[in-house]
């Protein structure tokens, strides 16, 4: 038996919600948060949600998580990632300003 590695908050909860296909995610960044999806950098909810509408959340991903790094404010989640989008081995890292995303970065996984 496998067990699912433990992520911390916000991490979890924001992931839960992406999966849930909530876009209500977003309310756990920071006022102004930054989302590099392989390099494209996107700034602000407005742009971020835009982004997500269509490669992102609304996509309707679904993430099976391999392997959690917590490395001083930031949480690095490595897993498989499928969407009607994109899919594959998938990394990300949110960094963290207090209780609140300020940065995510999704790389190869």
């Amino acid at each position: 038996m496998t067990s699912t590695p433990s992520i911390p908050e916000p991490v979890a909860s924001f992931l839960a919600a992406v999966t849930a296909h909530d876009p209500r995610a977003f309310d756990l960044f920071t006022d102004t948060p930054v989302v590099d999806d392989w390099g494209r950098e996107l700034m602000g909810l407005e742009q971020i949600s835009r982004w997500s509408d269509t490669e992102f959340i609304g996509s309707s991903p679904t993430l099976t998580v391999t392997a959690v790094t917590v490395s001083g404010p930031s949480v690095t989640v490595v897993g498989d990632w499928r969407s009607t989008h994109a899919n594959g081995p998938s990394s990300f890292r949110f960094d963290l300003d207090g209780d609140r995303i300020a940065r995510m970065t999704i790389r190869e996984g």
